[in-house]
């Protein structure tokens, strides 16, 4: 099979026939999911364990290139919570050095998987095991954010969730009253804030139409926590911890283009990072990506092209980190927002990256103000949406394959870290799935005509492989009790696939019928199994046994006992 190279932005198809009514529609757009991701990205930041311009300029740079290279409509990329705690791990260990060099590795590995069209493997990944480690990140990204949503007095938090919850119960009692609230505040609000608005809502109800209120309807959530709880932080003079007072403030500028200190051996340090880091943002824009095609209304949408995607993933997550970013995946809840907002082509994410950028430059210094606890409850939002607890609801009605798993991989997820469980995940669902494929595999006895010659015969069902070829010993056991010169068939004509092990099986069948001198017919077999037989030359050695001269048959064949002909199943 040949390889082409096949690179082909969606933006270039989307802007043939590009209307003025759909570039209003997508500078609006832009510019909304611009003002939301201004907290989102500063938030991230911190939580990971960086600067908070390390974030906003990810969402800028990350967010652009997506934009401009991928094959979706309408995603936005830039940093996002599930990286969290990934990114934490990564910076407590490898420090950001390394950080940097394992998101660049991983902008290679996930370019590669675009380029040799291995996109459509993702799907592979079930979604008991996405499920799993979604809840189980969302726990350890809330877990995370209690320190400075209570405002404790801990100098750093540790990695693992043991640890956290160690240093959470030990400094308990230094909880800050006035973060609490900005906390507890910022929280409501988020939940309440929608509600407020919504088309039935007792607010909207009594309002008549063109009322100055209704227009804030469409301002989101996270803006008016972050401007009105930082406005009232500040005019109060509450003694709570801001980016100012942590950080110092954000650079009001371009952050200068650095190569970090690349090694061949800091690399091989640094494969399990890469590879978690590609994994995780190849599952998460992708299924942003197919969210996104699930939710859009717009006739001009096209389904997203994966491979397409991952190249754009691959290059913006190369790039990024030659400006101090973070690792850029697919955000579903801006990808959302942006859908919401009217966004019809990619032109909404650059114009997106473009308002964060014109917003750092120009009002970065007023960041100073914002106060972390504020941040950890848009955080704890963030969490609390990104989980699907439901499904832990739905669990009894799913089989115990599927409990397993999703419950393993959200244990070992919060217990251990996201590799571990996704890892421990992939195994076990192959195991579950050769046993359960190995479990409609069955072979049914069927009723011989009294010729006077002792006979058996089967008639084969399903697949017969690795995982199945133990159920064939019953058959060679009963022929093995059989008299001498007996009969055997096999109906081959539901048996769908073969693998190499599975004809091993059938080799024990010829041997123990040539043993007793007998004969062995198949019949009915298909494409792919008459292939592998053909190939393999059971068929010749098949054909070879059937032209020997046969011994006298029994007298007269004994009667069957009821164990010759069950088989498992």
């Amino acid at each position: 099979m040949s390889f082409s190279f096949a690179f082909r932005p969606r933006i270039l198809d989307a802007l043939r026939g590009y209307s003025r009514g759909r570039w209003f529609a997508d500078l609006g757009a832009g510019i909304t999911v611009g003002i939301v991701a201004l907290p989102l990205a500063m938030a991230f930041a911190i939580a990971s364990g960086l600067k908070p311009e390390a974030g906003l300029w990810t969402a800028i740079i990350g967010g652009f290139l997506v934009a401009l290279l991928g094959g979706t409509n309408v995603q936005i990329g830039g940093p996002a919570g599930a990286f969290i705690v990934i990114v934490y791990g990564i910076v407590e260990r490898y420090g950001v050095a390394g950080l940097l060099i394992s998101t660049a590795c991983a902008g290679l590995l996930l370019f590669g998987l675009g380029l040799f069209r291995l996109g459509s493997l993702v799907r592979f990944v079930p979604v008991s095991i996405v499920i799993g480690f979604t809840n189980g990140i969302a726990v350890l990204i809330a877990l995370s954010q209690v320190k400075d949503w209570l405002g404790l007095s801990i100098d750093k938090m540790p990695g693992n969730f043991f640890s956290q919850i160690h240093a959470i119960a030990l400094h308990i009692d230094t909880v800050n009253p006035h973060a609490l609230g900005l906390g507890v505040a910022c929280l409501g609000g988020l939940f309440l804030w929608p509600r407020l608005f919504m088309h039935d809502s007792p607010v909207l109800l009594r309002l008549p139409e063109g009322h100055t209120i209704r227009s804030f309807v469409r301002i989101p959530a996270p803006v008016v926590a972050l401007v009105s709880l930082t406005l009232l932080a500040h005019v109060m003079e509450y003694p709570v911890e801001t980016i100012g007072s942590r950080f110092g403030g954000i650079p009001q500028q371009v952050p200068a283009f650095a190569l970090p200190d690349l090694s061949w051996d800091t690399v091989r340090m640094l494969v399990t990072p890469t590879l978690t880091i590609a994994l995780l943002g190849a599952i998460e824009s992708l299924l942003c990506a197919r969210v996104a095609d699930q939710l859009a209304t717009d006739p001009h949408h096209r389904k997203h092209d994966p491979n397409q995607e991952l190249m754009a993933q691959g290059v913006a997550n190369f790039v990024v980190p030659f400006f101090g970013g973070m690792p850029v995946t697919g955000t579903i809840a801006r990808t959302v927002t942006n859908l919401r907002a009217g966004a019809t082509t990619p032109v909404a994410g650059i114009v997106h990256a473009l308002t964060l950028a014109l917003i750092v430059l120009v009002a970065a210094p007023l960041a100073l103000y914002i106060p972390l606890s504020v941040l950890a409850g848009i955080l704890l939002f963030v969490a609390w949406n990104m989980g699907e607890w439901h499904e832990f609801a739905r669990l009894r009605k799913f089989s115990n394959h599927y409990r397993l798993l999703m419950l393993g991989t959200f244990f070992l997820t919060v217990v251990f870290d996201l590799t571990v469980a996704v890892e421990v995940g992939l195994v076990l669902a192959c195991a579950l799935f050769v046993r359960r494929m190995s479990e409609l595999f069955r072979a049914e006895p069927e009723a011989q005509a009294m010729t006077g010659i002792p006979s058996l015969a089967w008639r084969l069902h399903g697949v017969l492989f690795f995982g199945a070829a133990s159920k064939v010993d019953p058959l060679v056991e009963a022929i093995e009790k059989a008299p001498m010169g007996v009969q055997v068939q096999l109906d081959a004509s539901d048996l769908f696939a073969l693998d190499t092990t599975g004809l091993e099986g059938l080799e024990q069948i010829l041997k123990a019928v040539s043993e007793r001198g007998g004969r062995l017919t198949l019949c009915g077999a298909q494409a792919q199994p008459a292939s592998l037989m053909e190939r393999s030359g059971f068929n010749a050695r098949l054909a070879a046994q059937s032209a020997a001269p046969q011994p006298p048959a029994a007298a007269s064949p004994p009667e069957r006992s009821p164990s010759s002909g069950e088989t498992p199943g």
